[in-house]
């Protein structure tokens, strides 16, 4: 399966089966982790025994069942594109968990954070959470009513880009289509992309809380558009091939 067939695959999941991770899977994600961390700077872990952080409905809401095993997306607070590389990283791994069959779904506030045992540095901060586990063929009942109700305000793909009256070239457009799988909190898609004179950027209105949306839609423009990379940053420029410096994320 390649990235963007995992793009268009992909549906988060918030039921989880009883079945535990196999160890081929959780060694290919730990593998995984190692390697992004590095490549990153980050404190990603891949937590596998964490059901007590979605025990109970206060704090989830009755919106997860099952949760067993999550990515712990973490890093130092005073890396000042943290949530950015959050969102960029962690939706490769998303993509990973896709290809090995499983069911994933960000978590940005619904879940016991003092309950995640996951081990920080004093300097570091807990952004988010990633659920990943084995899921059923089909949505439950409950799943497929907030899949409804998330989705019904999906923006139309014109409305996610500014194009100043020039018509972009198909990688762009391909690109575009990807973004609009891209998941968003509430799935407001904050992020504008806009094409001038060639070059291509991508900005949030509010950088400081919007950063992880960011980070995830400018993964999805790059595997739709075809490879590249992208500067940090709100109002990041896109590298294509091999225009890449040491700051791209």
């Amino acid at each position: 399966m390649t990235d963007l067939e995992a793009v268009e695959r992909r549906i988060y999941r918030r039921s989880y089966l009883e079945t535990p991770l196999e160890p081929f899977t959780s060694g290919a994600l730990l593998t995984l982790v190692g390697e992004y961390n590095r490549r990153a700077g980050l404190r990603v872990e891949l937590v596998r025994e964490g059901a007590e952080a979605f025990r109970g409905f206060r704090r989830s809401y009755g919106m997860f069942s099952g949760v067993n095993s999550y990515f712990a997306m973490a890093g130092r607070r005073a890396d000042l594109c943290l949530r950015e590389k959050v969102g960029y990283w962690g939706e490769k791994l998303v993509l990973e968990a896709t290809r090995l069959g499983l069911g994933t779904c960000w978590v940005g506030g619904t879940f016991d954070r003092a309950a995640c045992p996951c081990r920080l540095l004093p300097d570091e901060e807990l952004v988010c959470v990633i659920t990943v586990g084995h899921v059923s063929a089909e949505l439950g009942g409950k799943e497929r009513f907030i899949y409804r109700m998330v989705h019904r305000s999906t923006k139309p793909l014109e409305a996610l880009y500014d194009a100043g009256g020039e018509t972009p070239p198909d990688w762009f457009a391909a690109g575009m289509r990807a973004v609009r799988r891209a998941p968003s909190a509430l799935n407001r898609q904050p992020v504008r992309f806009v094409w001038r004179d060639g070059a291509v950027s991508a900005s949030v209105p509010d950088y400081a809380s919007q950063a992880v949306d960011l980070g995830i839609a400018k993964l999805h423009f790059e595997i739709g558009a075809g490879g590249g990379s992208w500067k940090p940053g709100s109002g990041g420029a896109y590298l294509r091939g091999g225009e890449a410096g040491t700051d791209a994320l």
